[in-house]
């Protein structure tokens, strides 16, 4: 029995002396070698999942190793069916290979074998944040800093990092914290080992810096890829290398090669963040809808209580026509609540659905509110809530919101091109024009002022000549508007000249071709009822 442990210190010796050099495929070798003479020995088969796990999160090898250190401690598991470790270690790897919810069951087992192992709890905390569970990512690194207060420095950065997502804590929490991070930090032995790996990254530093300086001052070129093609073959595991460079081949438009980098990023590490967020963008722009939608489904997947990633989805699902899919998107994103401004925007844009696409007025009308109670400030929800309170036939209402809005934007045109319709619709002529003078006064270049107050001084009040200068204003502040070559059409024939009427319908009908404002065979009519 004391040779066998003899022999087994010497090879650990002899295979940590392999690992230390550098030389990770020749210790592999020789752990490899010392089980095919003993299959069963759990130390080795453990050591050997070790090797490959540490190749496996070596930047500069290409990740492809995870798989085999997973074989490794099944095989140790075999005769250890009891081993908190293993069933650690298999947790480690199979976080490292992004699969979350068996390494947080594997976590889970090791646990209940051995419920002190701060490491299992770290991890399971580090597992609960990618997932987005803020609530147990916290109750886990606690339970970590309860087992081991004076080591477990990651669990403190942890709990400071979580802070800073919680509204109601103080700034002096997060810094305590902190500082609890920053003592413990020289007793994690773990936690140095990290920091050591960060800093192996600061190597290519220079390489990086000089890229940033000639993209400053030459512009994205061909020798910056080169650069970064490079780099990478030195180091194929670090991902912001494959990130970086996808944003050098989006710049310069080579967007199937940007595709590229970014799902070799995402193969290599598939809870990095950033790799889907330019892979959403990126698809957006070129509006590949189908993709940008599932890559997003993975953004929220990952984290989500993110409400931006629900609102881009929300966008894509609306693009797409699927207009339910979108709501709940919208309607989720506003629950999470990012910040009142941008929530009221979301706000907005679910009453504007819900009053174009869904022709449900009381939920719009319920969304434009909410919105309002966000932000009270913005002029375009009274618009809007003024709009729809219109559209319901609640005259009153929107009358009351328009003069609301103008306690707080008293010159704005639009407002009062707003309440001139609203009182034209009620049939106060005389107020419906003073509002879109004052329109006019506030904006001299607005078209659908000039073109309601012309079509009021025709219709209602009968005096064709001011009708025809106001709609000659919105055409020359508007040439593709349809309607005013159309009502400037009709001023004109009821002047006797038929001619000219017949050219503004035509130009009318032209234009209409593209903008749609009218119906194409009232026109039509139009121009055959002049020489009938």
């Amino acid at each position: 029995m004391s040779n066998v442990k003899t022999d087994n210190k010497k090879l650990n010796k002899e295979i940590d002396k392999f690992q230390r050099s550098g030389n990770i495929q020749k210790a592999i070798e020789t752990c490899k070698n010392a089980i095919s003479l003993d299959e069963n020995n759990a130390d080795l088969h453990i050591k050997l999942g070790d090797l490959y796990m540490t190749w496996h999160l070596d930047i500069h090898e290409i990740k492809q190793y995870v798989d085999d250190a997973i074989t490794e401690y099944q095989r140790a598991l075999e005769s250890c069916v009891d081993s908190a470790e293993i069933y650690f270690k298999l947790g480690n790897a199979f976080y490292y290979k992004r699969e979350l919810d068996k390494a947080l069951n594997y976590l889970k087992l090791a646990l209940e074998y051995n419920t002190k192992m701060p490491e299992a709890h770290l991890l399971i905390a580090q597992i609960f944040m990618k997932k987005g569970d803020f609530i147990e990512a916290m109750e886990s690194a606690q339970n970590a800093v309860e087992i081991a207060p004076f080591t477990s420095a990651r669990a403190y950065l942890i709990m400071a990092n979580l802070l800073t997502f919680n509204k109601n804590s103080k700034w002096y929490q997060i810094w305590w914290r902190m500082i609890q991070f920053a003592f413990t930090m020289p007793f994690d032995k773990t936690g140095r080992k990290e920091f050591c790996k960060h800093l192996s990254y600061i190597k290519f530093l220079p390489t990086l810096i000089k890229i940033s300086l000639m993209i400053f001052f030459k512009g994205f070129n061909q020798q910056i890829i080169d650069i970064y093609r490079e780099t990478i073959d030195k180091a194929p595991g670090f991902v912001e290398l494959y990130i970086n460079l996808g944003r050098v081949y989006y710049e310069l438009k080579r967007y199937d090669d940007a595709i590229c980098e970014y799902k070799m990023a995402i193969w290599l590490d598939s809870l990095n963040l950033r790799a889907y967020y330019y892979l959403c963008q990126l698809y957006e722009e070129q509006k590949d809808f189908d993709n940008a939608i599932e890559t997003c489904r993975r953004l929220i997947e990952l984290q989500p209580h993110v409400a931006e990633f629900h609102c881009r989805i929300a966008q894509y699902l609306y693009l797409k026509g699927d207009i339910e899919q979108a709501v709940e998107h919208y309607q989720t994103a506003i629950t999470l609540n990012q910040g009142p401004q941008w929530t009221s925007v979301v706000a907005q844009t679910l009453g504007f659905i819900f009053q174009e696409n869904v022709k449900n007025l009381d939920a719009a009308i319920s969304a434009y509110q909410n919105a309002y109670s966000l932000n009270p400030n913005d002029i375009d929800i009274y618009l809007n809530l003024g709009n729809v309170f219109f559209e319901k036939g609640a005259n009153d209402n929107a009358l009351t919101v328009y003069k609301k809005a103008l306690e707080l934007s008293p010159h704005s045109a639009k407002l009062h091109c707003n309440l001139g319709y609203l009182y034209w619709g009620k049939g106060d002529i005389e107020e419906a024009v003073k509002e879109y003078e004052k329109a006019i006064k506030y904006d001299n270049t607005y078209d659908i002022a000039y073109n309601n107050l012309g079509v009021i001084y025709l219709d209602d009040l009968g005096r064709v000549q001011k009708a025809k200068e106001l709609f000659e204003q919105a055409k020359r502040y508007n040439p593709n508007y349809a309607l005013a070559h159309y009502n400037l059409a009709r001023s004109v024939a009821l002047s006797g000249d038929k001619v000219e009427a017949a050219k503004l319908y035509q130009i009318a009908l032209d234009i209409n071709t593209y903008t749609q404002e009218l119906d194409p065979i009232e026109i039509e009519e139009k121009i055959q009822d002049l020489f009938t």
